[in-house]
């Protein structure tokens, strides 16, 4: 079996590079990808806490206790 960095090391035969040049696909940024999953990830857990906030507020003790809670702190403010 090659080592790793053998192993994705392809001959290119593109005629930009000079002859005996070695083409490495994907060596340099071992972590390539890693930000799309990441983000991913990220929008579903967003997701899902939206899905949970829709949930608590359609319940009428929530959205009384919030009004309230909005009423007086625009009620306070002079």
């Amino acid at each position: 079996m090659l080592a790793p960095e053998k192993h994705f090391q392809q001959r290119a035969s593109a005629p930009d590079l000079a002859e005996g040049q070695v083409f490495q696909a994907g060596l340099d940024d071992p972590e390539a990808g890693a930000t799309t999953a990441e983000y991913g990830i990220v929008m579903l857990a967003a997701v899902g806490f939206a899905g949970l906030l829709v949930v608590i507020l359609k319940s009428e003790e929530v959205r009384q206790m919030l009004l309230g809670l909005v009423q007086t702190a625009l009620s306070t403010g002079a």
